[in-house]
């Protein structure tokens, strides 16, 4: 047995060799690991995001060539979907501040994803939204009543925000800008753009400009939780949901468009 194992390592020895030395150092295990393997799992892990990339909002505009607001309307779900994410926060917002009364608050929030989710089952149309919307609703809601604090109605959307901001750190910690990887998979470029130094500090900038929004809105709305400031918690709370997502998703776009220009048309 040991004269076998032998014999295989001093024949991968040789066919190193004779690959030549680039190559039996991309041969080379990394932590047990080989570069083609490392870039096996990054690329599966790219493709994924990308498939989820595409329902988003970036996903649905990467590719445009121009960016109407219709377009941007589109890309933040439609109408209906930008009356799902605002309006139950809204009313609970505006119950809240005129009655002071807690139940009747969240009854009006979820009250409304109720509504909206119905309607989405009886048209038929993509419940996926809704149905999200209220399971944040009624989660949000049952730890307010719980607590009998109407800021903890905004707790959970701490812990989100602070989950992606750490996902997106751990991306670019390891090299591999969580924003590149969804751009590069819907733009057919792979894991291309990692190897053109332009591609990558452009992805590596927009992965950082992502994290400074999660970044940002803890910053802002943590301190006026612990102040149990609900009204400027929830006015800050709306005016850095929707309205700077899609400020992000434009810029997003321009950075994009800049990096893959349109090819020309052919003649």
């Amino acid at each position: 047995m040991s004269e076998d194992r032998s014999a295989d390592r001093t024949g991968r020895e040789r066919d190193a060799e004779a690959a030549g030395p680039m190559d039996a150092e991309a041969a080379r295990p990394v932590n047990g690991v080989s570069a083609g393997e490392s870039d096996a799992a990054g690329g599966e892990f790219g493709r994924q995001l990308a498939a989820a990339a595409e329902k988003s909002g970036l996903g649905r505009i990467a590719r445009d060539e121009t960016l109407t607001p219709a377009d941007l309307v589109g890309a933040l779900g439609g109408l209906r979907g930008l009356a799902e994410a605002i309006l139950p926060g809204l009313v609970f917002l505006v119950v809240f501040t005129f009655t002071r009364e807690l139940g009747w608050a969240l009854g009006a929030s979820l009250g409304l994803a109720i509504l909206f989710t119905a309607v989405r089952l009886f048209t038929r149309s993509q419940p996926t939204q809704a149905v999200a919307g209220l399971i944040g609703v009624a989660a949000s809601a049952a730890l307010s009543l719980w607590t009998g604090r109407a800021e903890d109605n905004y707790v959970i959307g701490f812990y989100t925000n602070a989950a992606y901001a750490v996902a997106i750190l751990i991306s670019l910690l390891v090299r591999w800008p969580l924003v590149g990887l969804i751009v590069g998979f819907l733009m057919g470029d792979g894991t291309a753009w990692r190897e053109e130094r332009r591609k990558y500090r452009a992805m590596q900038f927009l992965t950082l400009v992502w994290l400074g929004m999660f970044v940002a809105r803890l910053v802002v709305q943590v301190p006026f939780y612990f102040a149990g400031n609900v009204e400027a918690l929830g006015a800050t709370r709306l005016l850095m949901g929707v309205p700077l997502y899609a400020l992000l998703l434009v810029f997003s776009w321009l950075v994009v468009r800049a990096v893959y220009p349109a090819k020309p048309a052919a003649e």
